[in-house]
This record gives C-alpha cells, sequence and structure tokens, in this order.
C-alpha cells in the first residue's frame, strides 16, 4: 500500500510538472499508477480530470482522492460483474434501450431547435385558456388588497382610514404621501392577485384562526398588535373551486403551448422519415405465417 502512495505522490508532480514543461522521457509513455479488479489506471488517463492551477500539495492531494475512488469502483464493480453475471443480459439490454433513447431525445430536440417559434401572442394564450377554463380550478381564495402597518399611537389614525377608503384620487394621493412621510409600510397587491394565506401572512393573524369572514367585505378594516395597527382592504376576491384568473396562467399556457408545439415537430419528422424510408425501399411489413392462416381460413368460410 505504501507503494502505491508513493506512486500516487510521484504521479501527482509529474502532473503538476507537465504543466510547466515536457515531461521527463521516462514518463512520457502511458505509465500505469494503480491496478484494482483486473483494471489498470493509467498517468494519461488521469492528466485530464486534474484541475489547472493547484499547487504541488493540492494536486498531489486531489490525485490521492481520484485514484482512491477509481480503486473503490473498480472493486465494487468487480463484485458486481460476480454476483449479478445471471443479469448480465438484462442490464446490457438496459444499457442500450437507454442509448437509444438518448440518441432518439438528441435527434427530437435537433429538430425542435430548427423549428420551434417560442412567440406565443396573447390571442393565442386567452384561445387556450377559454377553451380550457374548467381544467384550471383555484385550491384556495385568492385576493387584490392593500395593507397599512403603522404606529400604534399615531395620532392621525382615523385620517389615514378615511383617505384609504376613498376613491377620490386626490385623497389617495394624500394617503400615499402620507404613508411615505412616516415611512409606515404598505403592501400594495391591488394589481395582482395573491393567495389568501400569503395576504394573511402580512397580518398578525394566528394560524390556528380562521379568518374567512374579512372577505366578505370591501371595507376598510383593522387588526393590531402590541406595536402596530394594521388598515387592509380587500378589493376583489375569487373563492376556491373558481377558475383561476388567466393573468396567474399565461406562463404555465406558454409552457403547454411551447410542448404541443414540440410534440407536433416531433411527430411530423417521424411521419416524414417514414414516408421517406418507405419510397426508398427501407421499410418493409412482413406478415407473419400466423395471420396468413387466418386469413386463408377466413377466405375458405366465405
Amino acid at each position: 500500500m505504501k507503494n502505491w502512495r508513493a506512486k500516487i505522490a510521484v504521479a501527482a508532480g509529474v502532473l503538476l510538472l507537465a504543466g510547466c514543461r515536457e515531461l521527463p522521457r521516462y514518463f512520457s509513455s502511458d505509465t500505469t499508477i494503480a491496478r484494482a479488479g483486473g483494471k489498470e489506471l493509467r498517468l494519461n488517463d488521469v492528466r485530464s480530470v486534474v484541475p489547472s492551477g493547484l499547487s504541488g500539495e493540492d494536486s498531489a492531494a486531489y490525485m490521492k482522492i481520484y485514484v482512491d475512488r477509481w480503486i473503490r469502483k473498480q472493486l465494487k464493480l468487480r463484485e458486481a460483474e460476480t454476483l449479478f453475471s445471471s443479469s448480465a443480459g438484462d442490464i446490457d439490454r438496459m444499457v442500450e434501450e437507454y442509448r437509444q433513447a438518448l440518441l432518439i431525445r438528441q435527434l427530437d430536440q435537433h429538430y425542435v431547435d430548427q423549428s420551434i417559434d417560442t412567440v406565443f401572442t396573447a390571442d393565442e394564450i386567452a384561445a387556450y385558456y377559454n377553451a380550457h377554463k374548467g381544467d384550471f380550478k383555484l385550491d384556495r381564495p385568492i385576493v387584490k388588497g392593500r395593507i397599512v402597518r403603522f404606529d400604534a399611537y399615531y395620532r392621525q389614525a382615523a385620517r389615514l382610514k378615511t383617505l384609504m377608503a376613498s376613491k377620490n384620487a386626490a385623497m389617495q394621493q394624500d394617503f400615499s404621501d402620507i404613508c411615505e412621510k412616516n415611512n409606515f409600510t404598505v403592501n400594495d397587491f391591488r394589481e395582482q392577485w395573491i393567495d389568501f394565506p400569503e395576504f394573511l401572512s402580512y397580518l398578525p393573524t394566528l394560524r390556528s384562526q380562521s379568518y374567512d369572514s374579512v372577505l366578505a367585505s370591501t371595507a376598510v378594516q383593522e387588526m393590531r398588535d402590541s406595536h402596530s395597527r394594521y388598515y387592509f382592504q380587500i378589493d376583489a376576491v375569487m373563492r376556491e373551486g373558481e377558475p383561476i384568473p388567466l393573468e396567474r396562467l399565461s406562463a404555465t399556457i406558454r409552457r403547454i403551448l411551447f410542448n404541443q408545439r414540440k410534440g407536433e415537430i416531433i411527430r411530423n419528422h417521424e411521419e416524414e422519415l417514414y414516408r421517406q424510408a418507405t419510397e426508398k425501399g427501407d421499410v418493409k411489413l412482413f406478415e407473419d405465417t400466423h395471420t396468413r392462416h387466418e386469413k386463408n381460413d377466413d377466405n375458405s368460410i366465405r
């Protein structure tokens, strides 16, 4: 074992020197640096895996780890081949099937990359959504709304609530100015749907309690904790079981349409391959003896 370790250390040093100048003549041949499980690991096998830029000590350490892993791998492979020799045919078949699958996948991707159009118009997305709306159902309520958090002792709290509830643009601007001036925290979800549980996460709520009742009102509502007050207003609600809004599904529908186009390209290429091969005589279907006998029997009955 010591001899092997010494040889590995020498080989690591040789690899390090190889980055700076040519190898000495006695190392220019494919020197064996380890043997295990009936296999040999040669210097040229390792040269390409040692990262460049390592110091002498780091290079030797890396080399030792690599060789140790290689030895363990070969020993396990030999044991596996001995234990499972009876199933070697099945393993070879699975490896061949996997190789074929990889090649076909690579071929399909080649033609997809050449032909696919990844641009989807808003009309195409909307058309798919309208045709399949029933397939997309909410599994929880979603809301649009706004939350403002401010100091529990803020003296203008009543005015802040009035401004927040107002539909007047000028009063809404006053609301925003007050929040900005006093550094109040505002979470505004009026332009996007948000899961109701996520909306509640910005409020001082308890996991064990239901807050479905707050969904019934569009007025400004209030919660408190030991340090702050919270005004919140829910402008719109969609409940569990209703269709998911299109704006939340655009990315999903794009992926669906992309996969549809991809599948169409692959099918068209398969059909073209089949057609060309049939025309050239590269494809021929043979009836087996059993099929011919069945046809003959049918004719004799008639």
